[in-house]
């Protein structure tokens, strides 16, 4: 539950590209279709007698990565989405090709969906700036394609808006193990049973076995340099949001020479083993519960009633007591407590904007019996549309956690001792189903073990990283952010005081700051504070 982001589905951007002929691979766009395993033509690296070991070449200095560096990408007309009728007339898409496995290039490609929307001040360009709106499953492409406006001003007069799809979602290489009924019942269930995880880890291990290893942030990180590299650009400019933060950390641990103006914005907490991670979220979401509900009381009507020592418990026991007086809906569905729970922490990232509609559909459930609202919440916040059917890269989340390496889980005192610190730091929001909250998600019995291992990431890159905080985010908490600012070294905090989900599009302030940093070089200044709007 690290971010909540629009996932709605959109057609893979494909265009051939000129590299086409030297990079053999399948296409990334089918759900139902694992990565090629046919050979890529690369260079291969000579061999060279040495008496002592060398490190292997990484990025561009890997002569077998010397093709997928030198792509061309063919810009084109993006396809229309019958869905939506949002004008991207001035939309190019593209499809950039990269090894499927960095560490053998060789033995297959993936396809990753690529769109940009040019500077509109092309004499004043400076160059590409890549976008990302967290997840892990959020698509970039669609952050580019529907939310333009949010960047107009300085950052699209100077930039090309550059969105992609990481592995494993959307347009490239979409993960979806369960067909839609089975999700519906998958998510809703207030009971589930002791192969709960197993059911999506073998469906996904039965469609997604090739791909399944590969869909790690780290790898996400390297294609992120194919594509600054087939962009032009000498260095990367970067805006990640939420989990985009972690994805901006391992570039900069990764590539620490390619670092140009990077902004990370509702920072995730690297180094914190996912269980720790997850109970520091939840109480999070236990103090924002309490922050709505404090506000709710002075409001009329408020279903919360007018004691806001109360409020809180009162929510919460509505919520857990749909388990057995589930509502219905007008169209047949039932809301359950798992989707409820779904609904309202869904709007708690929205912060005091979003309070005013929670408000309102916690008044038609609680007051009128009706779970309409809610749901239809809940289904945006899961990737449902309002036919049933669910977002290509429904399962992105749970397999790029834990590619992540998020397999590693407490059992024995160990197990009971975090629910015992859940149980304290976030009793309401976790009482519902306390062992989902400590693993979300659940990769203790996914199809493979990950290497990778949380860590403190310390950037050698010589150009500050500005990392974005706000006082009141319940997703990633304040703390991380200061945490994350201290152990990258060479970075500024700046922060925004106030309740909700990252900060760039809730302050004034922090967008001045964040523009001016990345348009004109002005690194903020050390503790600075900014209002929301």
């Amino acid at each position: 539950m690290i971010t909540h982001s629009s996932r709605r589905a959109l057609p893979a951007a494909v265009a051939a590209l000129t590299a086409a002929a030297l990079l053999a691979g399948c296409t990334g766009g089918s759900s139902d279709k694992a990565a090629s395993t046919t050979a890529a033509t690369a260079a291969t690296p000579s061999a060279t007698p040495t008496p002592t070991p060398t490190a292997k070449p990484t990025g561009a200095a890997d002569p077998a990565l010397k093709a997928f560096y030198g792509q061309q990408l063919a810009w084109a007309a993006c396809p229309k989405d019958p869905q939506n009728d949002a004008d991207t007339s001035a939309l190019q898409c593209a499809t950039l090709k990269v090894p499927l496995d960095y560490t053998a290039p060789a033995t297959g490609t993936l396809d990753v969906a690529v769109v940009r929307n040019p500077a509109t001040k092309p004499d004043q360009r400076i160059g590409s700036l890549l976008l990302n709106p967290g997840g892990p499953g959020g698509s970039g492409v669609q952050m580019v394609t529907y939310g333009p406006k949010r960047f107009d001003g300085p950052l699209h007069d100077r930039y090309d808006l550059v969105g992609f799809d990481p592995r494993g979602v959307a347009g490239t290489s979409p993960l979806k193990c369960l067909d839609d009924q089975a999700r519906d019942d998958w998510l809703d269930t207030d009971a589930p049973g002791a192969d709960h995880g197993k059911q999506l880890a073998d469906a996904c291990q039965a469609k997604y076995a090739q791909v399944l290893p590969f869909v790690s942030t780290r790898n996400t990180a390297r294609d992120m340099d194919v594509l600054r590299a087939a962009l032009g650009d000498q260095k990367l400019s970067y805006l990640g949001m939420s989990y985009g933060t972690y994805l901006g950390s391992l570039y900069a641990e990764e590539f620490p020479d390619r670092v140009g103006r990077l902004v990370l914005d509702g920072a995730t907490s690297p180094s914190t083993p996912l269980v720790q991670h997850n109970i520091e979220q939840q109480a999070g979401f236990e103090r924002a519960l309490k922050a709505f509900a404090a506000d709710c009381v002075t409001k009329d009507p408020c279903p919360l009633g007018t004691d806001a020592g109360a409020a809180p418990q009162k929510l919460a026991d509505f919520l857990d007591g749909l388990k057995d007086k589930p509502l219905k809906t007008t169209k047949g569905r039932t809301l359950t407590s798992s989707a409820a729970w779904t609904g309202v922490i869904s709007r708690l990232y929205g912060g005091e904007k979003a309070w005013s509609s929670l408000r309102n559909s916690l008044g038609w459930a609680m007051v009128r019996g009706k779970g309409d609202d809610l749901l239809a919440i809940a289904d945006g916040y899961n990737g449902r549309d309002k036919d049933g059917r669910y977002a290509p890269s429904a399962d992105a989340y749970t397999a790029i956690h834990c590619a992540d390496g998020a397999t590693d889980a407490p059992a024995g005192e160990q197990l009971q001792a975090a629910l015992t610190d859940l149980a304290a730091k976030a009793p309401l929001v976790s009482k519902h189903d306390p062992l989902a909250a400590l693993f979300d998600p659940d990769c203790r019995i996914w199809p493979f073990r990950a290497t990778e291992k949380p860590h403190v990431i310390t950037s050698a890159a010589a150009a500050p990283i500005v990392v974005v905080g706000s006082t009141g985010d319940p997703a990633t908490p304040y703390a991380w952010s200061e945490k994350l600012t201290a152990e990258l070294g060479n970075a500024v905090l700046l922060t925004r005081d106030g309740e909700g989900h990252t900060a760039y599009g809730a302050s004034t302030c922090i967008r001045a700051s964040v523009d001016a940093f990345l348009v004109d070089g002005t690194v903020p200044t050390a503790g600075t504070h900014c209002p929301t709007d």
